[in-house]
């Protein structure tokens, strides 16, 4: 299993229409995140920053191809549309990135 962890900005003025999409996924996102082999999925707020978590129980060997498929799904790209305009992408993240990834240092079952 693969803990991935990932920091992203979120305009204030849009923080009651986020929340709200993210109460309740359109069906076809929530199946591709499924189909990616993502689970345990949290996204949390403070102060303009949003930290994600999720947990990926797939072959490590397909890790990068399930995620391009994510990316790909249907209506995918239409929800991207809507959030990314809600959100602040983080100075300093890797080149192709949008939510900017995180190191692990510590984890306890």
């Amino acid at each position: 299993m693969k803990r991935v962890g990932a920091i992203l900005g979120l305009r204030p003025e849009v923080y009651e229409e986020y929340t709200r999409y993210h109460k309740k996924i359109w069906p076809e996102i929530e199946q591709a995140i499924r189909e990616a082999g993502i689970t345990n999925y949290s996204i949390f707020h403070r102060d303009g920053i949003m930290f994600a978590y999720y947990e990926y129980v797939g072959p490590e060997d397909e890790y990068e191809d399930r995620m391009r498929r994510l990316d790909t799904a249907p209506r995918m790209q239409e929800w991207y549309g809507i959030m990314q305009q809600m959100q602040v992408p983080m100075e300093g993240r890797r080149p192709g990135e949008w939510w900017a990834s995180m190191e692990e240092v510590f984890h306890q079952d």
